[in-house]
C-alpha cells in the first residue's frame, strides 16, 4: 500500500435496493481489490434514482463504510434514469476549448430541460464518418437538482463527490478494463431492482444508449400481490428459498413474464440500432446487476435475441486482497459489483 497512488477514489453505487461500496487501489504494478461490501435498503429509500428518505440512506452508506473499516472519504458516485440525457450528435470541427463555448447553444437544440437547469458535459468520439469537417460528439446533461441531491446526500454520509458519473459509462469502463481483444458491436445490459441501462458500444465506444424503468422488484411486487405476502417473503419466494409454500409452476410464469418483457425491450433497442446501423452485427451481449441473475433470463435472453449471452465479472483484471475479502463471495454477486467497480476505477484527477 504505501507504493498506492494517492488520487484513488471509493466507488459508491447507489440502488433502488442495495448500495455497493468498492476500494480499487493501483499501485505501480498492479490495481487491488481492498475493500467491496453492500448494504441492503429499506424498500422505497430509493426509487427510480430519486432519494427518498435521504437521512436513511446516508446511515446506510455510513454502516458500510463503518462495517468495511474504509478510511478514505472521497468518492465517485453515478446516475441515471430520466434526469440524465445521453445524445450523440454531430458538430462542426472545433477545439476543445471553443466546443465549451458553443455547448450551451448545442444541447438546446437536442435536450428537453431548460439548459439553465443541467449541468451539461461532453465527450468528442472522432471525425465524422462521412464529412471531414465535422466531428461525432457525446452530450450528456443531468439535472442539477439530482447533482444537488446526490452531493447532500453525501454529505450527510461525511463523503466528499469527486466524480459524478453516468451508470452507462461506469458499466462501459469495466468491459473497456475486463474484456479485452472484443472489437465490433457488444450490448452491456445492466438490470437492477427498478432500471434497465442498455449501451451498446462499438470498438470500445458507446454508440447508443438506452433507459428503461424496469427491473426486478416488479417479479417481487408481482409475487407479493399474488400469494399475498410481505415483500421480504416475495422476494424469498423469488429466490426459491421458501419451497413447498407456494405453487413453484405459478412462480416460474410470473417470472417467466417478467423476463420476456425484458428481452422484448432489449430486442426493440437492438432492431433501433440496427435500423441505424444496418450493416452491423451485435456480437455479444454482456449483463451486469441482480436482476440479469434472475434464473432462466440469460438463457431466454439469447435464445430470443441469437446472440452469444454472458455474465460481467468486473474482477477478473484485478487482484483481490484476499485477506479482505472472500473470493467465493465476489465471484457469487460480481454481476451486482459491475458499476460499482467502474466507479471505483476511477481517479480523482479524471475529467
Amino acid at each position: 500500500m504505501i507504493f498506492a497512488k494517492k488520487n484513488h477514489l471509493i466507488g459508491l453505487d447507489i440502488g433502488s435496493a442495495t448500495i455497493k461500496l468498492g476500494e480499487l487501489v493501483q499501485t505501480k504494478k498492479d490495481r487491488i481489490l481492498q475493500k467491496f461490501g453492500m448494504a441492503e435498503l429499506p424498500r422505497d429509500a430509493v426509487v427510480e434514482g430519486l432519494i427518498k428518505e435521504p437521512a436513511v440512506v446516508a446511515d446506510t452508506i455510513k454502516e458500510l463504510v463503518k462495517d468495511l473499516k474504509v478510511k478514505e472519504r472521497n468518492v465517485a458516485i453515478s446516475v441515471a434514469g430520466y434526469s440524465v440525457i445521453i445524445k450523440k450528435i454531430t458538430v462542426a470541427k472545433a477545439t476543445d476549448e471553443d466546443l465549451q463555448d458553443s455547448i450551451q447553444y448545442e444541447a438546446e437544440q437536442y435536450i428537453p430541460f431548460d439548459v439553465e437547469d443541467v449541468n451539461i458535459d461532453f465527450h468528442v468520439i472522432g471525425e465524422h464518418e462521412e464529412n471531414p469537417d465535422q466531428m461525432n460528439v457525446m452530450l450528456v446533461a443531468a439535472k442539477k437538482e439530482i447533482i444537488d441531491e446526490y452531493v447532500d446526500l453525501l454529505e450527510m454520509a461525511n463523503l466528499h463527490p469527486r466524480v459524478i458519473d453516468i451508470d452507462v459509462f461506469a458499466m462501459e469502463r469495466v468491459f473497456e478494463e475486463n474484456y479485452l481483444n472484443e472489437e465490433g458491436n457488444i450490448a452491456l445490459i445492466d438490470i437492477g431492482a427498478n432500471k434497465m441501462n442498455i449501451n451498446i458500444v462499438k470498438d470500445y465506444m458507446s454508440a447508443f444508449t438506452r433507459d428503461v424503468s424496469i427491473g426486478g422488484e416488479q417479479i417481487i411486487r408481482e409475487i407479493a400481490s399474488r400469494f399475498d405476502c410481505s415483500f421480504e417473503e416475495a422476494e424469498d419466494i423469488k429466490l426459491s428459498k421458501t419451497k413447498d409454500k407456494v405453487p413453484e409452476e405459478e412462480v416460474r410464469e410470473i417470472i417467466y413474464s417478467f423476463t420476456s418483457n425484458w428481452c422484448d425491450e432489449i430486442k426493440r433497442a437492438i432492431d433501433f440500432y440496427y435500423s441505424t446501423y444496418a450493416d452491423e452485427d451485435i456480437r455479444r451481449i454482456i449483463l451486469s446487476g441482480g436482476a440479469t441473475q434472475t434464473a432462466g433470463f440469460s438463457e431466454l435472453l439469447s435464445a430470443e435475441t441469437s446472440i452469444d449471452v454472458q455474465m460481467c465479472n468486473p474482477f477478473t483484471s484485478i487482484n483481490i486482497n484476499e485477506k479482505q475479502n472472500d473470493v467465493d463471495y465476489l465471484q457469487k454477486i460480481a454481476p451486482q459489483a459491475a458499476i460499482c467497480m467502474g466507479l471505483a476505477s476511477r481517479r480523482v484527477d479524471d475529467k
